[in-house]
């Protein structure tokens, strides 16, 4: 199940995230225009009240003004006449429009300042500072907080270079930002957000309702990117991600700004998404629910039966599978523990004739070697006999006689190998009367002398090192007994300063061990191997290498036996 849901996820998230960035661009150009909207609604009236000027200033009242002169520096009658429809003319001109503006009449000629309600001097040069091309924006501050002041100046005649003096007429018209403010108030009543005006070194133009902090803080992040123009943009403020929709006004010189936050715009996706998230979760829980079931009703039982056929493969006889209920899976592990206990009696019959014909076959090895070993030992005895060598006679009958207490006294399987090395001693003796060059070291350590293993299995090691390796040799003479253990690896090695043997014999004669014996073949040597392989197992092993001393080092090699672990 979660193999076939993971690509349903996939595609629901691919699809999901399509939709997402879909609807964000869709809603991102949908916002764009409604505010291109608003700002040509806002620039219309802008414009609007830049024609005024452009009007008034060829109205016949206002062109027949530059004609007028002051008389004693005071206005005459019909001068003041004309300056009265023309404030008529402004105040309806003013009334004209939604936005509160003002107009303002500047004569050179009168060197008077003409509004709706009154008439005041003005002075050229503060005049030639004011006049400059296009809209002009001055800050104000009041109990409110900032507002701005926008005006927009034409004359007659028109010239590349202002000159006061030069000029018939000159009309301003000014409006404050606090009509923007307006619009931007009924903008945000269709249920927009908080949209307003920025200009980066001048200010901000917001509705009453706006968060002012939110939106110095969200300028904030916007001027660390410089702004170009009307673009889209996403920013993370506090904690939420916000869509910003910016406009660019070539006229004003303004950006207007819009944010939403994008939670709001992607809730309904989100719901599906939550949604659609439980559903995928209550089906993993209920699939689990069943694999659960198929578990513990298929799987264990399956596992517990392929569990008892392993075991069974391995040789463990004893395994049984449990019952549990009464099903189909009963009914087989009730017959598999049947056909196990009928195979665990007929092979522990097996295993029990095997075992006989194995203590059987090890009484016939042991019993090889003890006439082997007498016969040698009387051929020696006549030796000296015939020699006249009656203490070595005597030396050779006692050790004779300990070796025959030793033999005979071997009911036992095993033996320590204390007894066994103390017999090789008495026969290394024997050796030592017959041969006089001979000399011999026994290093054992003391915790290997408590191990058991079959009875004399080291003598014909050392016999065949003497017979086969010094005896040939006339200036060989050294034989020498080593015990090793390695965790539950323990060894024997029998060395000597023999004639030794080359590598070739060396192999041929560690094959001619694991195949039937030959005449050809030691009876000793095959006789300790195959009874060592019986008694340990393939682990055993007697391996024939160069020795240090310069003949020949056989080594006796095997796994200490668990029962005998606690004997080191």
């Amino acid at each position: 199940m979660v193999i076939l849901l993971i690509p349903i996820t996939l595609l629901y998230i691919y699809s999901n995230k399509t939709t997402t960035d879909v609807l964000r661009s869709e809603l991102n150009t949908s916002n764009s225009d409604q505010l291109r909207f608003f700002q040509n609604q806002v620039e219309t009236n802008m414009e609007l009240l830049a024609s005024w000027p452009i009007l008034l200033i060829h109205d016949p009242d206002i062109l027949s003004l530059k004609d007028e002169h002051l008389e004693l520096g005071h206005l005459n009658l019909h001068t003041m006449n004309l300056i009265k429809r023309i404030q008529t003319k402004i105040s309806i001109q003013e009334s004209s429009s939604n936005w509160k503006s003002k107009l303002y009449l500047y004569s050179p000629s009168l060197q008077r300042l003409v509004i709706e309600n009154d008439v005041t001097t003005y002075k050229n040069a503060d005049l030639l500072q004011e006049v400059k091309a296009g809209w002009q924006v001055e800050k104000l501050q009041d109990q409110s907080g900032d507002r701005f002041r926008f005006s927009w100046f034409s004359f007659t005649p028109f010239m590349s270079e202002f000159s006061p003096e030069k000029v018939n007429s000159i009309m301003k018209v000014e409006f404050d930002s606090r009509n923007i403010e307006d619009m931007l108030d009924k903008f945000k009543s269709d249920g927009r957000r908080d949209p307003f005006y920025y200009k980066p070194g001048t200010g901000l133009i917001y509705n009453h309702s706006a968060d002012l902090l939110f939106v110095n803080k969200l300028v904030r992040r916007l001027e660390q990117k410089q702004i170009m123009g009307s673009e889209n943009r996403t920013l993370d403020i506090e904690g939420e991600s916000y869509s910003i929709n910016i406009v660019y006004s070539d006229k004003m010189g303004w950006y207007l700004i819009d944010y939403i936050p994008l939670s709001e715009i992607l809730q309904p996706i989100h719901n599906s998404n939550r949604l659609f998230y439980i559903s995928v979760s209550a089906l993993l829980l209920m699939g689990s629910l069943i694999a659960y079931l198929l578990y513990i009703q298929v799987q264990v039982p399956v596992r517990h039966l392929i569990g008892g056929f392993q075991r069974l493969k391995q040789g463990d006889y004893s395994a049984r599978v449990e019952l549990k209920g009464k099903n189909e899976f009963s009914f087989l592990s009730g017959r598999f523990n049947t056909m196990v206990e009928q195979t665990q009696e007929l092979i522990e019959n097996v295993l029990m004739e095997k075992i006989h014909v194995r203590e059987a076959r090890l009484k016939q090895l042991q019993s090889q070697i003890n006439p082997h070993f007498f016969y040698n030992c009387l051929s020696f005895i006549t030796s000296m006999a015939k020699l006249d060598n009656m203490g070595a006679v005597v030396a050779m009958s006692h050790n004779l006689s300990r070796y025959y207490r030793y033999t005979t006294r071997q009911e036992r399987d095993l033996v320590a190998l204390s007894e066994e090395t103390e017999f090789v001693t008495h026969y290394l003796e024997i050796q030592g009367m017959r041969m006089s060059r001979l000399q011999y070291t026994v290093n054992i350590p003391p915790k290997m002398l408590k191990l058991e293993l079959p009875p004399l299995v080291l003598q014909p090691l050392v016999e065949n090192a003497i017979l086969h390796g010094i005896q040939p040799l006339a200036e060989a003479g050294r034989v020498r007994i080593t015990g090793y253990c390695s965790g539950k690896v323990m060894m024997l090695t029998v060395e000597d300063d023999g004639q030794g043997m080359n590598a070739e014999d060396r192999a041929e004669l560690e094959g001619r061990l694991g195949r039937p014996m030959t005449e050809e073949m030691s009876c000793g040597l095959w006789n300790v191997y195959q009874r060592m392989r019986l008694r340990f197992g393939d682990q055993a092993s007697l391996s024939f290498t160069a020795s240090p001393l310069g003949g020949l080092q056989a080594t006796l090699q095997w796994l200490l036996p668990p029962n005998q672990e606690d004997k080191r």
